[in-house]
């Protein structure tokens, strides 16, 4: 399964509002949950605060993959958002986070999350991809790029 099996147009945001860390998991879940109705906002952002109490998922490289599990769902979903000026995601680097990918997955779900994880990383472990996506002029061409680069796989 790709990236883009699972990431529509309407789950990119491509210049996130938030400032701070909470408010960029706010932001992505709200752009989920107007996606699948099914969705419990509220839920949503518990789980990714869970998740970030355990270790922060801002990777470095100015990348962060907030991530987890809901009971309710039945399916992987996928939200991809950009900071152009960049928010403190407490990264490993200590740099801000530009890029961001969210999975939420049900909650019995392994290797589906973590294949999905591996894909995500691998294509953002590209620099030249990275600031492509940093420059990228709206929502339709960060798509591009992120299907452009899945091709390469």
């Amino acid at each position: 399964m790709k990236i883009v099996d699972l990431l529509y147009p309407e789950t990119i945001i491509s210049s996130l509002q938030a400032r701070t860390k909470d408010d960029v998991l706010a932001e992505l879940a709200e752009a989920l949950s107007k996606f699948d109705e099914s969705l419990d906002r509220t839920e949503v952002i518990k789980v990714l605060h869970e998740r970030e109490c355990l270790g922060s998922t801002g990777i470095g490289d100015g990348v962060a993959i907030p991530h987890g599990k809901l009971k309710s769902l039945d399916k992987l979903l996928i939200a991809f958002a950009r900071s152009v000026d960049g928010v403190d995601f407490d990264a490993m680097d200590g740099k801000p986070a530009h890029l961001f990918f969210l999975l939420v997955a049900p909650e019995e779900s392994v290797g589906v999350h973590l294949k999905m994880l591996a894909r995500i990383s691998k294509i953002l472990k590209n620099k030249a991809t990275r600031e492509q996506l940093v420059q990228a002029p709206d929502a339709q061409a960060l798509y591009k790029i992120i299907a452009d680069e899945e091709e390469r796989f």
